[in-house]
């Protein structure tokens, strides 16, 4: 873009940098949500609460089963970036 366009875009630039601020805390906040090692902790928690009776087997069994649905879609989107990134 040249310096023309810049200059006429310039009114729209802090609108520019908050959509880029935006899009690396959403970037930041899935790296973390689907983070194995933050499911492993958040499954072992679960665990811990269905040992100390604050939840029971069916609680358990759906919260157990999305954290096991983010792990494998986690694990599907890194591979699919190592794959694209390797190449």
């Amino acid at each position: 873009m040249g310096l023309i366009g810049e200059v006429l875009l310039l009114p729209f630039a802090p609108v520019r940098g908050s959509a880029w601020v935006i899009r690396q805390v959403l970037s930041e906040a899935e790296r973390i949500y689907y983070d194995p090692a933050t499911i492993r902790a958040e499954l072992a928690r679960l665990e811990e609460r269905l040992e100390a009776g604050e939840i029971d087997e069916e609680e358990f069994d759906r919260a157990e089963d999305e954290l096991l649905d983010r792990l494998e879609t986690g694990s599907r989107a890194g591979a699919a970036t190592n794959d694209w990134t390797s190449g």
